[in-house]
């Protein structure tokens, strides 16, 4: 099958558009508009539709870009692992050129959407967490396992994103948003490791499993749940939320600390792992929607 070229003078096919809809990783931007959407949500004041929607649509250019980016820059090692053999560059149903310029168009329209239509806080904020994802998030992955805490920086930015969006400013508020969603992405992440560490030794990755072992892995998994914990609470006394989210906060963090602690058994093995990264995606969705009911009332 021939690699297509976004540049050969032919109709672009819905097959192409649908894989170069695949390159912005969907499932993903998604959950970062949730996010950004939740902490524009909660703002003590909202912003105006025209600004809540060129900041989602500029933040969906921007983190599409730098999906397709990453994609790129790792068609090689995805075509070593069976979860992303399938995906449009290693199977060749793209060339890498496309999705090159598809990812750096992406990335500079974003830029002054959101400089225009949110304002340049924003718009700078969403440029340094797309180039940390993939200048330096997505080479580091091939060196170190540190990787997952270079990752979790602009993968933490969304909420960020959302809050000085409504507000304009970055203030105390806005880094709680973003210590949440970093603290929730190691675990989560180191999670994901464990049970496809197999996957990730074939494509040439470095993870922490493999360099320090799967203990370590579940002690550091066990101590960034905990600091989930911490972090989430300390929405509390900026004002921003009440004894709803508290309560929330406090129920669904001992739980999600509880079943890392389980996972510390020696029999604990991948479907431990796994269990944990499936718990992690309905925790941090509660955790968000808890925050902007409670914002609200």
């Amino acid at each position: 099958m021939r690699a297509i070229d976004i540049a050969d003078n032919k109709p672009v096919s819905l097959a192409v558009v649908r894989d170069l809809f695949l390159l912005t990783k969907p499932r993903l931007t998604t959950l970062v508009l949730i996010t950004t959407a939740g902490a524009m949500w909660a703002a003590p004041t909202p912003p105006s539709t025209l600004v809540a929607a060129m900041t989602l649509l500029g933040t969906a250019l921007i983190v599409g870009g730098a999906h397709a980016l990453n994609m790129y820059l790792e068609r090689d090692t995805d075509a070593r692992m069976t979860r992303t053999r399938n995906r449009p560059l290693p199977s060749a149903r793209l060339s890498p050129k496309a999705a090159l310029w598809f990812g750096v168009v992406l990335t500079a329209i974003s830029v002054p959407v959101l400089a225009l239509g949110a304002n340049p806080t924003t718009a700078l904020l969403a440029l340094v967490a797309n180039l940390t994802y993939v200048l330096a998030y997505t080479p580091l992955k091939r060196r170190s396992y540190l990787s997952v805490w270079v990752g979790a920086f602009p993968g933490a930015m969304p909420p960020l994103l959302g809050w000085t969006a409504a507000t304009g400013r970055i203030d105390a508020t806005g880094l709680v948003l973003f210590g949440i969603l970093f603290a929730w992405q190691i675990p989560h992440s180191l999670a994901i490791q464990l049970f496809r560490q197999d996957e990730y030794g074939r494509a040439g990755l470095k993870i922490m499993p493999a360099a320090r072992g799967e203990r370590a892995t579940k002690h550091a998994i066990v101590h960034w749940l905990g600091v989930q914990l911490g972090v989430s609470l300390l929405l509390v006394p900026t004002g921003l939320v009440h004894r709803l989210y508290l309560v929330t906060a406090l129920v669904l963090g001992i739980v999600f600390f509880a079943w890392g602690l389980w996972g510390l058994r020696k029999d604990a093995g991948r479907r431990w792992a796994r269990s944990l990264f499936a718990v992690s995606i309905p925790y941090l969705a509660l955790l968000f929607t808890a925050a902007m009911i409670d914002a609200r009332i």
